[in-house]
């Protein structure tokens, strides 16, 4: 392997990976972001396991922002069926078309809701959950799962997030 920057920064974060993450807190979201996706890669470099992968980057995703819950929720049959995720205690299974995630899974695109309140049929897993995000997960054209991710403040979720965590997306489409 030749040693050049992308190889150099890989390796270094695999060796940290262990311990912690090292993102500038003071930094801007976007700036997070981006510190945090070069260490999302080389956490998953070399491990074979989806669930092992999916794990960890759900467990970094919590630690690098503090999320209230981040997981996500399998494609079987005609329900979205919880995955590995850390938080508080999930709704096990979805419906299609029900809640922010079975809409996600319907309409095959990102869903951003601001103040889970206004958003009709929400599905409340915790009532601490004020604003969320749900992203989905494509092989072959079609959702495999979704991640969800919900926040105890209002309005915590925008564009920025939806352009980086789709780039979180493409690692997971990668490996599942």
């Amino acid at each position: 392997m030749q040693l050049n920057m992308s190889n150099f920064i890989n390796l270094f974060y695999q060796t940290v990976m262990s311990e912690e993450l090292i993102i500038n807190k003071n930094s801007d979201k976007a700036t997070q972001y981006s510190e945090l996706l070069p260490q999302l890669e080389a956490l998953i470099l070399g491990e074979s396991d989806t669930i092992a992968n999916i794990s960890n980057l759900m467990a970094a995703l919590k630690q690098a922002f503090n999320f209230l819950w981040v997981g996500v929720y399998f494609v079987k049959a005609d329900e979205l069926v919880l995955g590995p995720f850390q938080g508080p205690i999930a709704c096990t299974r979805i419906k299609k078309g029900k809640g922010v995630c079975g809409t996600a899974w319907t309409k095959k695109t990102t869903v951003i809701v601001k103040n889970v309140e206004e958003f009709p049929g929400h599905i409340a897993c915790s009532s601490e959950s004020k604003s969320e995000i749900v992203l989905p997960a494509f092989r072959s054209g079609e959702v495999v799962l979704v991640l969800d991710i919900d926040s105890a403040e209002l309005g915590t979720f925008d564009e920025i997030d939806n352009h980086y965590l789709g780039q979180i997306i493409q690692l997971i489409e990668r490996i599942i």
